[in-house]
């Protein structure tokens, strides 16, 4: 996940989906490092996923769901009610 530019406008929804994503990485006990070592993604990226800066694919859904241990549809439960 190198090089993923941050976008010019934050998405609603992406909002949504990474206050879920700190959400449980906070729970865990976790920093942005661990979750993204976990993930297999830099923690910058992890970042911008967090605040919303950019919308994750599915393979990036189905990778946090794997680290955080939890089904895609936890992550995406708030966004979906939020849509």
């Amino acid at each position: 996940m190198q090089g993923v530019p941050r976008k010019k406008e934050k998405d609603p929804l992406g909002e949504v989906f990474g206050a879920t994503v700190r959400k449980l990485r906070e729970s865990r006990g976790w920093t942005q490092e661990q979750l993204a070592e976990a993930s297999e993604m830099s923690a910058t990226y992890l970042g911008f996923l967090e605040r919303g800066e950019n919308v994750p694919t599915l393979p990036v859904i189905v990778r946090l769901a794997v680290a955080l241990k939890v089904t895609p549809a936890v992550l995406l439960e708030e966004v979906w009610r939020k849509r």
